[in-house]
C-alpha cells in the first residue's frame, strides 16, 4: 500500500498535505504511510479508493505497472516460463498438486499467463497471497489443449458434469486424455467465460454458441502441474503484498467482467439460438452410443 499510495497521489496531482484534506487525516500521517512507518486502515483504504474513483485514477494501470517492475526484476533462467499464482492462505511447504478436484483440469497446482485470473479469485481472501512463479517445461510430458469444444468437454469432465455419461467412449475419452501428462495448457475460464461456460452446461446455449464466444474472448492461457515431478520444476520468483484498497478495486472488476460475460452470452444466445448441439443432447448421444462425441 506504501508503495502505491505515492503513485495515486501523483496521478491526482496532489501534494501530501491535500492527499491528507481530501482523506481527512494530517500530514504527518500520509508521510508516516508513504515513508512505511505506517499502514492506513482498511477505511482510510475504502475513502482512497472512492477518491479514486471519482477522479477517474486508473488503478488497473498502477496494479499492473507494479506486477510489471516486479518481473522485470526477477533474474530468469532461459528456458523458464514467468506465470502467476493465486493462493487463497499463502504457500507453505513444498508446491504439490493440491487444489480441489473440481477445478477445470483437476487436482494440480494451477499458474497462468494473465495475472487478473488468480488476482480476482483471490479477491475475497483477507489471508489470500499473489505469487509470480517460473516453470521449466524441460524433460515434462505436455498436453496443450485447444480453445474450442474440446477444451470444454475436457472442463466438463473434471467439474464432475459428465457423470450421466459415465461408462460410454465420450466419457472415457475425457477421462484418459491427460494420461501420462505432467502439466496440462489450456484456456482460463476467467470471469467473462466462467459464465459462458457455465450456460453451456445448464442448457442455456449451444457448443456453436460456445465455441463463438471462445473466438470472440482473447483467453489467458493456464498451466496446471498435475505431479509431483512437474511441481518439482516451479520456482516462487516474488510473493506481492495486495491492499485492502486493491482487493477492493480487483472485486470491482470481476464483477464487471462477470457482466460482460453475461451480456456476451445473452448475445450470442439471441445469434445461434438454435445451431450446434447443447450440452446434454451431446450426453444422450454417448449414452445412445451416437456420432456426435465429442468435438
Amino acid at each position: 500500500m506504501q508503495t502505491f499510495l505515492p503513485e495515486i497521489r501523483a496521478r491526482l496531482n496532489v501534494s501530501q498535505e491535500e492527499l491528507a484534506r481530501m482523506i481527512g487525516v494530517s500530514f504527518a500521517t500520509v508521510n508516516r504511510w508513504e515513508n512505511r512507518h505506517s499502514r492506513p486502515n482498511k477505511a482510510v483504504q475504502l475513502r482512497l479508493y472512492d477518491i479514486c474513483k471519482e477522479h477517474d485514477v486508473n488503478l488497473e494501470e498502477i496494479l499492473m505497472q507494479k506486477i510489471q517492475i516486479t518481473v522485470s526484476g526477477i533474474q530468469n533462467n532461459s528456458g523458464r516460463m514467468i506465470l502467476y499464482h493465486g493462493s487463497k492462505s499463502g504457500i507453505s511447504g513444498p508446491i504439490a498438486p493440491i487444489s480441489r478436484d473440481r477445478c477445470d483440469f483437476g487436482k494440480g497446482f494451477y499458474m497462468g499467463t494473465d495475472p487478473y485470473q488468480p488476482l480476482t479469485l483471490i479477491s475475497d481472501f483477507e489471508h489470500s497471497r499473489f505469487y509470480v512463479v517460473s516453470l521449466d517445461l524441460s524433460d515434462l510430458e505436455v498436453l496443450q489443449v485447444r480453445p474450442d469444444l474440446e477444451w470444454a468437454m475436457l472442463v466438463a469432465f473434471y467439474r464432475g458434469k459428465m457423470e450421466s455419461a459415465k461408462g460410454t467412449s465420450l466419457y472415457e475419452h475425457y477421462a484418459r486424455m491427460a494420461d501420462g501428462a505432467d502439466v496440462i495448457i489450456g484456456s482460463i475460464a476467467d470471469d467473462r467465460m466462467f459464465y459462458v461456460l457455465d450456460n453451456f452446461f445448464l442448457g442455456n446455449i449451444t457448443d456453436k454458441a460456445l465455441i463463438m464466444s471462445l473466438s470472440a474472448l482473447q483467453l489467458g492461457q493456464q498451466y496446471v502441474a498435475i505431479t509431483e515431478k512437474a511441481c518439482q520444476h516451479v520456482a516462487i520468483e516474488a510473493e506481492i503484498e495486495l491492499s485492502y484498497l486493491e482487493k477492493i478495486f480487483l472485486r470491482d472488476l470481476s464483477e464487471a467482467n462477470r457482466v460482460k460475460g453475461i451480456n456476451l452470452a445473452n448475445g450470442i444466445c439471441r445469434d445461434y439460438r438454435r445451431e450446434g448441439l447443447f450440452f446434454d443432447e451431446i450426453l444422450r448421444g454417448a449414452n445412445k452410443g451416437g456420432s456426435n462425441q465429442h468435438g
